[in-house]
């Protein structure tokens, strides 16, 4: 993006300006550790969606918001190109997102698996919930923190009827369409029954194939995961009694478990990120756009904004 200002004076002068964002390639930072080997970080936080957030105006030339699964398989990539990252420590913090966004992560983490042949070790921050749980699903080790809150296995369309609204303003949609169904989860009308039959089947399969993945992934017999799996949430716990995790721990018991299935004396605790970015420590998040809140509320409305979305995600 480039704004041209137009001065004038003496004579008129024509001052262009370049505030595109340019994006640098991963660096690595060591946070802390020792030795050749290495424990890369990967970090998963926010809603997960493969939608880009609209851009910020800012002074100055901040660092560009690379998206999510953009920036997930570029560090994926980076770490299986490096023969001394031995293992990856996923820190998830998540309630979910779309149903295609939390199956690409899964698909990019066991892909990563099969290039790398090294552990995944996830470790479950505030919530790691329904498609955040989905991604941790292709660890090989999942530990959550004593207060992570979890679970919330299911999946849920969103969508509005803003009918009486318009009935309100005396506006009515136009609508012409090639089949019964074709506009079903318009915003402008109710859902019929036939449509909301329709949509319930769609609602079921990709849940089954999240059941599928829970039953396969934690070694639970079909009915067992289909029993967990009616959407609520668990507190750590109660997922590690149900077999939903594998320990309780804290950041550096996570580390300490990759070190181990790594078979690792010592390694250096390192993170890749972009200059001007801080990471100084384990804690330190990864890219973000705007402030927190924006952060939290620009991806919720995108969802919402859309057209009925396929979502693996705990919405309260």
């Amino acid at each position: 993006m480039t704004l041209v200002f137009a001065v004038g004076l003496a004579a008129c002068s024509v001052i262009s300006v370049d505030l595109t964002p340019r994006v640098r390639p991963l660096e690595e930072e060591t946070v802390e550790g020792r030795g050749d080997a290495k424990i890369v970080i990967v970090e998963l936080a926010g809603v997960l969606s493969d939608a880009e957030s609209a851009p910020i105006l800012s002074v100055g030339n901040p660092p560009a918001h690379v998206p999510l699964l953009v920036r997930l398989r570029e560090e994926l990539m980076k770490a299986s190109d490096d023969s001394k990252v031995r293992a990856i420590v996923l820190r998830i913090n998540s309630p979910g997102g779309t149903v295609t966004a939390s199956d690409i992560i899964y698909r990019e983490l066991m892909l990563f698996r099969e290039r790398a042949r090294v552990p995944i070790v996830a470790v479950l921050m505030d919530v790691a919930a329904s498609g955040g749980y989905y991604a941790a699903l292709a660890a090989d080790t999942i530990v959550a923190h004593p207060t992570t809150v979890t679970g919330s296995i299911g999946t849920i369309m969103l969508t509005v009827n803003a009918q009486g609204l318009m009935d309100k303003l005396g506006l009515a949609p136009i609508t012409v369409k090639s089949g019964e169904h074709k506009d079903m989860g318009s915003p402008f009308r109710a859902l019929t029954p036939d449509e909301r039959k329709i949509f319930q089947s769609v609602i079921d399969d990709l849940h089954g194939q999240f059941v599928k993945l829970v039953a396969e992934r934690r070694r639970l017999p079909r009915e067992a995961a289909a029993q967990l799996a009616d959407g609520r949430i668990y507190t750590a716990e109660q997922a590690l009694r149900l077999k939903l995790v594998d320990a309780i721990g804290y950041m550096p018991d996570a580390l300490a478990t990759a070190r181990r299935e790594a078979q690792l004396k010592d390694a250096r605790i390192v993170v890749y990120k972009r200059p001007r970015q801080y990471r100084a420590t384990y804690y330190a998040q990864a890219e973000t756009d705007g402030s927190a809140l924006e952060a939290a509320l620009a991806p919720l409305a995108r969802l919402g904004m859309t057209g009925p979305r396929f979502l693996y995600l705990w919405w309260p």
